[in-house]
């Protein structure tokens, strides 16, 4: 469903339009047009294009970091028998998504996405659906409101917080600057969890080509995107105090592959750091 169709068959179409905000790109349609998909609008695929003629490699990290999450999904519900997810920067809805492979591993599994894009929600509420036994819930929240995220009912309701949660960080930290205060962002977040729980990170690097992530954060910063991309020891920092799980912090096609990885793909064109951690 294309942003424009979507208006017309949103549920609500009787109530006041939603701001799209369609002036600007969003990263969750910047990322779903990398993914060759189609919810989103000119204003995404611009800054998508642009991105591509700084770094024409742009294609392959969004790509490989999902894979990494179905495999982190996976790791988490079958060797670790975690049955509470909490996805937060969810993106749009791509098959298959945390509820998919978790709910495939344990039916009862039950996982609570956050976004802030309005093409999100929608998607979100009509796709998103849980198993009979399990349950999936939607939160509309940026994720540096904390506060709002913790307290929303739909996750109070989903997920009980004295039970060990997968917290999923998946590609969304890169877009929070340094002046957001991204580490106290995620230990708030991970503070609130109880020991047992875990974190799955993952993060665009400039360790391997500075330069080609320079011009592509440059083009997002002209739309009015913030994207940071870190080093190898920034990005460790977001697991401070917690236990990294093998294979550590390694670029995400090294994370436990399976036979969906490119194998071809180098550390430069993936550019993405992954990494599993539990809270002690």
């Amino acid at each position: 469903m294309s942003g424009a169709e979507w208006m017309k068959a949103r549920p609500d179409a009787t109530h006041a339009p939603i701001d799209l905000q369609t002036d600007r790109p969003h990263p969750a349609r910047v990322y779903d047009f990398l993914l060759g998909g189609k919810d989103n609008f000119p204003v995404d695929r611009a800054a998508g294009e642009a991105g591509l003629k700084a770094n024409p490699n742009s294609r392959i990290p969004p790509r490989e970091n999902r894979n990494f999450l179905c495999r982190v999904v996976e790791h988490l519900a079958t060797e670790y028998g975690v049955r509470q997810f909490l996805d937060i920067g969810t993106g749009i809805p791509t098959s298959p998504n945390v509820h998919e492979v978790a709910q495939a591993v344990a039916p009862e599994s039950r996982i609570v996405y956050v976004d802030n894009d309005p093409i999100v929600l929608a998607h979100a509420r009509a796709l998103l659906t849980s198993k009979p036994e399990g349950r999936t819930e939607y939160v509309d929240a940026d994720l540096r409101d904390v506060d709002r995220i913790l307290s929303a009912p739909q996750l109070r309701e989903a997920i009980d917080l004295d039970r060990p949660v997968a917290l999923l960080l998946i590609a969304i930290m890169h877009f929070v600057g340094d002046a957001d205060r991204p580490y106290e962002i995620v230990q708030r977040l991970v503070d609130a969890l109880p020991s047992g729980s875990y974190l799955a990170l993952s993060h665009l690097t400039g360790d391997f080509d500075a330069a080609a992530w320079e011009r592509v954060a440059a083009i997002y910063a002209k739309q009015g995107v913030t994207m940071q991309v870190r080093s190898h020891e920034e990005i460790s920092r977001f697991f401070t105090g917690l236990e990294l799980v093998e294979p550590g912090l390694p670029i995400v096609t090294k994370w436990r592959p399976d036979a969906d990885v490119n194998a071809s793909a180098t550390d430069t064109q993936v550019a993405v750091y992954g990494g599993l951690a539990r809270k002690p």
